[in-house]
């Protein structure tokens, strides 16, 4: 009989398996989240970058995401469907599903580089670069490395979540705290010693991602649960197409947050425009800047809602193909009221001290009217950010129980329909404050549609305790 390396999965407590799982996972998401947010601290406060540094930052930011929305949906998407095979006992579905999921990484990543550097001018264009002339300089040149670095972000990005897969979320997590240490390491002695700029926060970040591929590599050449041989890696369209649909919520929540950032940084260039401070030249760039900064703090407290409860897709994925519905549920309960906690602390942070939020990022270094909009921004655009986090997690939830489908559509509704409507249509009425009143808004109305989600879902999860069978006691009844 096929053994189940993975069966603690089943027995142990579900308090001791989110421990194990979620904590490693969000530290590599907060880590991967600080990639970026240390190179705006730094290039904040190098007196020679500044909020033109900063702007230039945030201008290639959702850049990025598109490679890690592509590499999410193939890493994700691979754990949760290998999580499910092992819980049934497919190692040969598992093994075969990671080697084209590592393929797919390679393809995708090459491509989206060369189309980063063929269309560089566009891309950073439709992303509000052109601002104003000394910022869009630093967004080129920071652009331009960020790209060459691309395959080895979006191969690292993906291999985390299968390395999670696999049983070894410390090392997963391991691999990213070393590429961001790199980093951090390496941005000051760039930009404060060698004078580097942006391209030395941007080469700092690089060889950051690069150490973690390499780790990524080695592991894969040691994997517990599934051994990989040269037949995984070819294109298995069968099982592609299974696992692909359980990453498209990952990718969907990744590229309409692209979608809803380019929104936000049209708007902001339009908007700004017509302000009557925002609209003189030597302060265009402040909105952008100060507007990057507050969704790079929303990204840190996103990276551990995320982090918590994709760290869950192994444990409940297990347990539903070993038809524990029970634990599953279980699981729920205890996900939401940690997320909803974690919302609440960001909320009082961003609530009671803004004015040191922003002072982290150059604020004694700009004028008055960089801190006051930043003050603003971090009220306003962040105060719904419980339910933020309580929408996140039930998106992800769903992904991990296979239903796809559902999981899509709610982080649709939420990014684009919301998300983006209302970053368009609210500054009509409100001018630059309507862009920051779009991200309460959407939250709000996306947690009432959540809430019906959730309710159905413990429902569905509801069962009978006769159908709740432990690994031990199938293996009893089948030798009786």
């Amino acid at each position: 009989m096929n053994q189940k390396s993975n069966a603690f999965l089943e027995t142990e407590s579900i308090g001791s398996l989110m421990k194990k799982y979620a904590v490693p996972c969000i530290i590599s998401l907060l880590v991967a989240a600080l990639y970026n947010i240390v190179d705006q601290i730094f290039i904040a406060n190098a007196s020679y970058l500044g909020s033109y540094g900063n702007a230039a930052n945030t201008v290639v930011f959702p850049l990025t995401v598109v490679a890690l929305s592509i590499a999410v949906m193939i890493g994700d998407g691979c754990c949760a469907f290998v999580s499910l095979c092992l819980g049934a006992g497919k190692k040969e579905e598992a093994h075969k599903s990671i080697g084209s999921a590592t393929l797919m990484c390679i393809i995708s990543s090459l491509i989206v580089t060369a189309i980063y550097l063929i269309f560089q001018e566009q891309i950073l264009t439709v992303f509000g670069g052109k601002v104003n002339e000394e910022t869009y300089f630093h967004a080129q040149q920071y652009f331009f490395w960020i790209t060459l670095g691309v395959p080895f972000y979006m191969f690292g990005q993906a291999l985390n979540p299968i390395i999670r897969s696999d049983g070894s979320p410390k090392f997963a997590m391991a691999a990213t705290l070393a590429g961001a240490f790199t980093n951090i390491i390496l941005d000051p002695i760039f930009i404060f010693i060698f004078k580097w700029g942006m391209m030395g926060a941007a080469v700092a970040t690089v060889i950051g991602q690069i150490l973690t591929a390499v780790l990524s590599v080695w592991y894969m050449c040691h994997m517990k649960a599934v051994k990989l041989e040269k037949s995984s890696f070819r294109p298995h369209f069968k099982l592609i197409r299974k696992y692909i649909p359980l990453g498209i919520c990952s990718f969907l929540s990744q590229i309409s947050l692209v979608v809803s950032m380019a929104a936000i940084q049209n708007m902001i260039l339009k908007y700004g425009a017509l302000d009557p401070i925002f609209g003189q030249t030597e302060y265009a760039q402040i909105p952008m800047a100060v507007l990057g900064i507050v969704m790079k703090f929303f990204q840190i407290v996103i990276s551990i809602a995320v982090g918590m409860a994709a760290g869950c897709i192994p444990i409940v994925g297990y347990n539903m193909g070993a038809g524990r519905k029970d634990r599953a549920r279980q699981l729920f309960s205890r996900l939401l009221i940690c997320e909803a906690a974690v919302g609440a602390v960001a909320l009082v942070i961003v609530e009671v001290f803004p004015r040191q939020l922003i002072g982290i990022f150059g604020a004694s270094n700009e004028s008055v009217y960089y801190t006051d909009f930043a003050v603003k921004s971090f009220r306003v655009y962040l105060c719904m950010m419980v339910f933020a986090t309580v929408n996140k997690a039930t998106f992800i939830y769903l992904q991990s129980l296979g239903k796809a489908l559902v999981s899509t559509l709610l982080s649709m509704i939420r990014e684009v329909l919301f998300g983006v409507g209302f970053a368009l249509i609210l500054p009509l009425f409100f001018g630059l404050d309507g862009v920051l009143y779009s991200m309460p808004v959407s939250d709000i109305l996306t947690f009432v549609i959540s809430l019906i989600v959730i309710v159905y879902t413990y429902k569905t999860l509801k069962v009978e305790n006769t159908e709740n069978v432990s690994v031990s006691e199938k293996l009893a009844v089948e030798r009786s």
